[in-house]
């Protein structure tokens, strides 16, 4: 299992930061119908449940919010990406079918509220993600986004550089068709769906549809840290 260390601003900002990690061998296909459809009952879930301006209250977002602004970031411009989604479907704009990878993990962040760092972890560089603050001088090539300003996000790093923040992760480390090794990182910054709960479940869903083995879950918290 990958080892996880966060910067002392963070913890400061947030000391009830926890990290669920989830480390597994995968197969990753086009999402089949079954998974669809989970995803599917949950967006209509989240329609029926939430109005527009009522998502960004819901805890997991509001406390990933709150880190934003503490670490100097307007969470509003750089929207937290289960806030994002969450807004797709409430407006009504739908989200995209993808890849097994990608989409059990929108699955879960839609359900959780909690921003998620899908990471190929064969393309991480060494044995240590460190979540410091973002600065002016980090290039930042956010998935379907182009350079992406993370000055003041908190950001994943590896040994070569920044590769996931809660509100897009980079594309040096994204899923692609050829991912064998899934690293995902549920980003618990205020708690909504126990921690616990969201790691297991992630777990049972990549068992079931990306044909997982090897499967290694852990939590981070403060006390943890070395």
């Amino acid at each position: 299992m990958i080892q996880v260390k966060i910067d002392p601003r963070i913890l400061e900002a947030c000391p009830e930061t926890r990290i669920g990690l989830i480390r597994a061998t995968v197969i990753n296909e086009p999402t089949c119908d079954a998974l669809w459809a989970e995803i599917e009952a949950a967006a209509q879930e989240i329609k029926e449940r939430y109005e527009l301006l009522e998502i960004n209250q819901r805890p997991a977002i509001a406390g990933t919010r709150h880190l934003y602004k503490a670490l100097g970031k307007d969470p509003s411009r750089y929207r937290v990406s289960s806030e994002a989604l969450c807004r797709r479907i409430i407006r009504g704009l739908g989200i995209y079918r993808l890849t097994t990878l990608i989409d059990v993990v929108n699955l879960v962040s839609i359900k959780s509220g909690y921003a998620i760092s899908g990471l190929d972890g064969d393309r991480i560089v060494g044995d240590t993600l460190t979540m410091s603050v973002g600065t002016s001088d980090d290039v930042y090539n956010g998935i379907g986004r182009g350079l992406l300003n993370i000055e003041g996000m908190p950001v994943y790093r590896d040994a070569a550089g920044p590769i996931a923040t809660p509100t897009s992760d980079e594309e040096r480390t994204k899923f692609t068709d050829q991912t064998v090794t899934a690293q995902i990182n549920i980003n618990a910054f205020a708690p909504e769906m126990p921690v616990e709960q969201a790691v297991d479940w992630m777990a049972r869903l990549l068992k079931e549809y990306a044909h997982a083995t090897n499967v290694e879950t852990a939590i981070y918290t403060p006390a943890t840290s070395n």
